[in-house]
């Protein structure tokens, strides 16, 4: 996974043939037409449609600047430093990496602790990968590495991407239009993703993902017209997404357990005082997940002990929050017992796998999840929703989950009367729980007549809207990812209003 790389895609496309196999249906999946990248990376414009970007009238330039030289810790690009990566390379722990305006053809990776990488301008400082290079930024085991304020755009893998790393910050970014993730926090720690935006990647916007506990945040962000707003595999534990805003994407919000990255199963992420809503966008580029996820707003997919909580959630064709199970045929390990659900990724990613000869598919089944206190509306199957099946494809007893619903404003849900069903205080009405099934398997029927994957090169996804940037990028002191992520009170997070 260093490489900025996902099996998820390809896992997800074996699980999907393999489930279609059994309930003799066809495999779903996007296809690429092989089109030749468009020459046109330029800043701002919309390689897709030609359309130019808005005038930038007040972009700062270099001279706003107040370093004299790298020896005061301010290494600026390009008055100092032709390229960022030279001025990364530089860097030492503390300094900060200063980016005047312009367009930067470059792929920059970071090994060094605790700098800052900052751009005067989030809208006209755009690094541009052009279709050929992999991540915009991408740091690499440095841990308390900061970027901030600047465009990642047109990248194969990732706009800004961290990996196996104990502090990281993204404050101000925006990621367009990128080949698999646009900002990406892998087996990393102590984090904080803050007032970004994300478009147009065919796997997720935002991923944090193998990591228990992550003890990050995500506050502010915005992610639209990708296959997956958000997704989370194996990963939580003082893991909080809050206000913030998911729609148009193909799924909204999306966790799930799977072998196919440590520290499974995934567990304990706090949603909370999230926009989530138009979720069917089925023109944008999508992994096999995305599609088989689509149409739905938040999705815990065979996670544990997850919260649920004051979210407002509208417009989805499908269910507009979900608790359904997450099928895995070939797993790398057996899924582990309850007593495992407590120890952390530091002490089970070393732990010897199952003997392979004794592995079969593994049916994550969504547990011990609450859903409290949400607004749910205009649902085309279900607002509240949970479904799980055994290895025969049946559906189990959901009142043997753990799951509960309370407090939540809905019209329908699957199972009828959810919140009678599973309360989240006492005992439930003991209503036959079929009634009014949610029927999870026919998604595969769905996903297998979804309209396939978009070229993340050529699919028509809008240009960002100028977006607002932090203050006082030129004289603001460098801010490494120390002390990460803020403390945060939940409890002052109302539900949302409509935009």
């Amino acid at each position: 996974m260093s490489d900025g790389a996902s099996p998820k895609g390809m896992t997800m496309k074996k699980t999907v043939l393999a489930l279609a196999a059994v309930v003799i249906l066809a495999s779903c999946g996007g296809s690429d037409d092989g089109a030749t990248p468009s020459t046109d990376a330029s800043v701002g414009t919309d390689a897709a449609t030609g359309t130019d970007a808005p005038d930038q009238t007040n972009a700062p330039s270099s001279t706003e600047a107040t370093n004299t030289g790298a020896d005061d810790g301010v290494l600026s690009v390009p008055d100092e430093f032709d390229t960022i990566q030279a001025a990364v390379d530089a860097a030492s722990p503390g300094d900060l990496v200063l980016i005047s305006p312009g367009v930067y053809n470059e792929a920059v990776n970071v090994t060094t602790d605790e700098i800052t990488i900052r751009g005067l301008d989030r809208n006209e400082v755009v690094l541009d990968g052009q279709f050929e290079l992999d991540n915009g930024v991408r740091v690499l085991g440095a841990s308390g590495v900061a970027v901030e304020n600047l465009t990642a755009q047109n990248y194969t893998n990732n706009g800004v991407f961290w990996t196996s790393v104990d502090g990281y910050r993204g404050s101000y970014l925006t990621a367009y239009r990128n080949g698999d993730y646009g900002i990406y926090a892998y087996d990393s720690v102590n984090g904080l993703l803050e007032h970004s935006y994300a478009s147009g990647s065919p796997d997720a916007g935002f991923y944090i993902g193998q990591c228990y506990e992550c003890n990050a945040v995500m506050d502010d962000v915005i992610a639209e017209y990708n296959g997956l707003g958000y997704s989370g595999t194996t990963s939580g534990g003082n893991l909080y997404i809050i206000n913030s805003r998911f729609n148009n994407n193909r799924a909204g919000i999306n966790t799930n357990s799977a072998t196919y990255e440590l520290c499974y199963p995934q567990r304990r992420t706090t949603i909370v005082g999230n926009l989530v809503y138009d979720n069917n966008q089925t023109d944008t580029p999508a992994i096999d997940d995305a599609i088989l996820a689509q149409n739905n707003g938040i999705l815990i997919e065979g996670g544990i002990g997850n919260v649920v909580e004051r979210n407002l959630v509208y417009g989805q064709d499908k269910v507009g929050i979900g608790l359904v199970p997450f099928p895995e045929f070939e797993p790398n390990d057996a899924e582990p017992t309850e007593d495992k659900w407590d120890l952390p990724c530091s002490e089970t990613r070393d732990l010897p796998l199952a003997d392979p000869d004794t592995l079969s598919a593994i049916l994550w089944a969504p547990k011990q999840n609450r859903i409290v206190g949400n607004v749910v509306e205009g649902s085309g199957v279900a607002d509240l929703a949970v479904s799980a099946v055994d290895d025969q494809l049946a559906p189990i007893d959901p009142t043997e989950l753990g799951n509960c619903f309370s407090g939540n404003v809905f019209t329908k849900s699957a199972p009828t009367d959810i919140e009678a069903l599973l309360p989240c205080e006492g005992a439930g009405n003991g209503a036959d729980f079929l009634l009014g099934d949610l029927n999870v398997v026919s998604w595969l029927t769905d996903a297998e007549n979804a309209p396939p994957s978009v070229d993340y090169r050529k699919a028509n996804t809008p240009k960002p809207p100028v977006l607002e940037g932090m203050a006082d990028p030129a004289t603001a002191p460098a801010n490494p990812a120390t002390n990460m992520p803020p403390l945060v009170d939940i409890s002052t997070i109302v539900v949302p209003t409509r935009p």
